[in-house]
């Protein structure tokens, strides 16, 4: 696995060896000891999978303390334009947002630590996208942003198509006001 560092503190773009022959393909989408001596958490909680249709956003969320998450993200069908906001207050890259495109062709991974909100709009419909979390889901913990927040201004790809948010992302507050 090749690590690559972002702009963001702890936010890693992982790029894994991939295996290909005439009967397909095989990588290692994690790896304990490759993860620690990247100074990356070494273990993981629980696995998460959803599906969306082209268009959908889901985000920008996180958990708050003791429960929050570090995410690793990866696409097993279809493509996303995957986000990690800085929500950390006095962090030198507060409000400052990374994006990539993590799909099936490139089968990169995105780390995601404590303290940075995801989210992630699918671009091709029946995307999968899996993801494993340091900490488990904890409802009374469980916050948002508003995936459109000016002060952020992330650049969401595809803006001649509708996007598509549930009710409960539309209705998370703004940075600012949390």
């Amino acid at each position: 696995m090749k690590f690559m560092p972002t702009a963001l503190p702890g936010v890693v773009l992982i790029e894994p060896k991939i295996f290909t022959d005439d009967r397909g393909f095989f990588f290692e989408s994690y790896h304990q000891q490759r993860f620690e001596e990247n100074h990356l958490p070494g273990l993981f909680v629980q696995d998460n999978h959803s599906l969306s249709a082209r268009g959908v956003i889901r985000g920008l969320h996180y958990q708050l303390d003791p429960a929050a998450q570090g995410k690793l993200v990866r696409v097993i069908r279809g493509a996303i334009f995957d986000v990690a906001v800085d929500i950390r207050p006095g962090s030198s890259t507060y409000r400052q947002w990374f994006g990539t495109r993590l799909d099936t062709q490139n089968r990169h991974m995105l780390f995601i630590p404590a303290g940075y909100a995801h989210g992630f709009c699918a671009l091709e419909d029946n995307t999968e996208v899996a993801y494993k979390v340091t900490a488990l889901y904890s409802p009374v913990h469980d916050r948002g942003v508003r995936w459109d927040d000016p002060d952020i201004g992330i650049a969401w790809p595809e803006p001649g198509i509708p996007y598509r948010i549930s009710e409960k992302d539309r209705a998370l507050p703004l940075l600012r006001d949390i």
